[in-house]
């Protein structure tokens, strides 16, 4: 455990960002022990015009007016940083000598605010935290001369077309000033050490407090009339990320299932054979607190995505909360996924996803459900972040 040390934590999504965070999720954890600082990223011009009328860019442009402060305290000892400086928005320039002149300079502007927020609060020896800011993150050991300096990946990045440009490079040069990187799956960690032997994973937390049956006691109306066995998928319907062919396959295969797809879809799943077929039921998006209760309904749990660069690193979060409820979970067989081998079904292809159904239907007692509980259930941001200490003391004292 690493305790009374004062911690900077710089990252892709500010604090105010709508959806959960990752970052922020750890960034409260270290701040039981710790004095954290959370880092906004800076505003960057292109940005600052095109949505300078939403309430989150006329907060940052009053801040940098002075008219509100930059430096707000969450809680007793974790603060939030809005850096007053502009940075260039640079990603459309392909010339790899010009950007990284450019991107100095936007690290230069960074560290600075930094730097201002650190001294205010008398933060000594810190360590710092870098959340996949591989662009304004690479400049910022030599600039701010961090007491360690860890960086963390959590989705492969440069396989998406906004990062893959510069962030090939990038993002490797990064990772080798790092002093270790942490991983949230072992595809990524094994991807990281290519270029520093100092990677690990380190696992992922989860918050499961809703997700537990026995706090349950009600059934919605929308899904209470559907025939069992109820199939189901609860997340973001896109395209990008989810197989629709074998969503089709599942319900043209089995006629007598009903398959359940509650979330929020895309074009293509608007488009999708799916939503002529009578078995297949589209719920629409549901507010987090409600999730739980559609779950509870569940025969089987699906989590059937694309392998793609984009998703094949991916720890999915979902397969937690399926866990935690006991269902039966089957999902696209992956490298990030072997840590979820003893407990969930693994599928290849279409045809595995049925024959893994049909077993899962078949063989679903209490004690395995039990089993899936207890594994899911020590996915908590304690240990995650237990894990990320353990790190750092065997980069810094490697003989323990």
């Amino acid at each position: 455990m690493i305790k009374n040390r004062d911690i900077v934590v710089v990252g892709i999504q500010p604090w105010d960002i709508a959806i959960g965070s990752n970052c922020k999720n750890i960034a409260e954890e270290f701040s039981k022990h710790n004095r954290v600082l959370y880092v906004n990223a800076p505003l960057d011009r292109i940005t600052r015009q095109k949505e300078k009328n939403t309430p989150k860019i006329q907060k940052r442009i009053r801040i940098q007016q002075g008219i509100e402060p930059d430096l707000v305290q969450l809680g007793g000892t974790l603060w939030n940083l809005y850096p007053k400086g502009i940075v260039e928005s640079i990603n459309w320039i392909k010339s790899p000598w010009l950007y990284d002149l450019l991107n100095k300079r936007n690290n230069r502007i960074f560290a600075k605010a930094i730097q201002s927020a650190t001294e205010r609060l008398g933060f000594k020896d810190f360590i710092l935290f870098n959340d996949s800011s591989m662009f304004l993150g690479l400049y910022l050991k030599e600039m701010l001369h961090p007491e360690t300096y860890i960086y963390y990946t959590r989705d492969n990045l440069i396989a998406v077309d906004y990062w893959k440009r510069q962030g090939v490079r990038i993002e490797a040069a990064t990772m080798q000033k790092a002093d270790l990187v942490v991983a949230n799956s072992t595809y990524l960690a094994n991807l990281a050490r290519k270029f520093n032997p100092n990677s690990f994973y380190v696992g992922q937390g989860c918050d499961l407090t809703l997700f537990n049956s026995e706090l349950i006691t009600t059934v919605p109306d929308d899904i209470r009339g559907i025939a069992k066995p109820v199939i189901g998928y609860i997340g973001a319907l896109y395209s990008l990320r989810l197989d629709i062919s074998v969503l089709e396959h599942i319900a043209d295969s089995k006629p007598e299932w009903s398959l359940v797809l509650v979330g929020p879809e895309d074009t293509a799943f608007m488009e999708s054979k799916l939503h002529r077929m009578k078995n297949v039921h589209f719920l629409g998006n549901k507010q987090a607190t409600e999730l739980s209760a559609y779950l509870n309904q569940f025969d089987v749990a699906l989590n059937p995505q694309v392998l793609s660069p984009v998703t094949v690193g991916n720890y999915p979060r979902k397969i937690d909360e399926y866990l935690a409820m006991g269902k039966p979970t089957i999902a696209t067989k992956t490298e990030a996924m072997a840590v979820f081998a003893d407990y969930t079904y693994l599928a290849e292809n279409r045809q595995e996803y049925v024959e893994f159904i049909e077993k899962a239907l078949r063989e679903n007692d209490q004690d395995l459900r039990k089993k899936r509980e207890n594994f899911a259930r020590e996915h908590t941001w304690e240990n995650n972040v237990r894990e990320i200490y353990r790190a750092v003391e065997l980069v810094k004292h490697p003989s323990h």
